[in-house]
C-alpha cells in the first residue's frame, strides 16, 4: 500500500538552459546582497563619523528663526545704544530683533531696530503723520 516511487522524490538534474538561469539568479542574488551590505556599512560609517566629529562647544538650547542661537552655558549679552533724548514708548521683539518706538527730545517720532546677532542698530525709521 505504501509503495512510494523513489524516482519522483530524488532531484532530477536540470536541463542546461534552466541550470544557466539558476546560476544567473544566484549570481544576481549575491551581487545584490553585496551591494546592500556595502550601503549598510556606508550608513553606519556616516553615523559614527557624525558622532565623533562634534565640537567641544556647548549646544544651543534655543533658536529663534535660525538667526539667533542661545548658548546653554551663558546668556547672550548686547547693548542697544539709543540716541540721547530718545524716550521709549513701546518695545517689540521678533526673530532676534528688537524694535524701540518713541520720541526724540524735539518731539519727532522714530523707531530704531536693534539686531541682537549683529549687536547694533540696523535701521532708524522716522515716523511722520498722525
Amino acid at each position: 500500500m505504501s509503495n512510494i516511487e523513489t524516482d519522483d522524490q530524488e532531484d532530477k538534474p536540470l536541463d542546461p538552459i534552466m541550470e544557466n538561469v539558476r546560476r544567473k539568479m544566484m549570481r544576481l542574488q549575491l551581487v545584490s546582497g553585496g551591494i546592500m551590505l556595502l550601503m549598510f556599512m556606508a550608513v553606519l560609517a556616516a553615523i559614527v563619523y557624525k558622532i565623533n566629529t562634534r565640537d567641544g562647544k556647548p549646544e544651543a538650547v534655543a533658536a529663534s528663526g535660525g538667526a539667533l542661537a542661545v548658548p546653554s552655558d551663558a546668556p547672550v549679552t548686547a547693548t542697544a545704544t539709543l540716541p540721547d533724548g530718545f524716550a521709549v514708548s513701546a518695545v517689540s521683539h521678533s526673530s532676534g530683533q528688537i524694535l524701540f518706538y518713541g520720541a526724540m527730545a524735539d518731539g519727532a517720532r522714530k523707531a530704531f531696530l536693534f539686531d541682537i546677532t549683529a549687536g547694533r542698530i540696523v535701521a532708524e525709521v522716522a515716523v511722520a503723520g498722525n
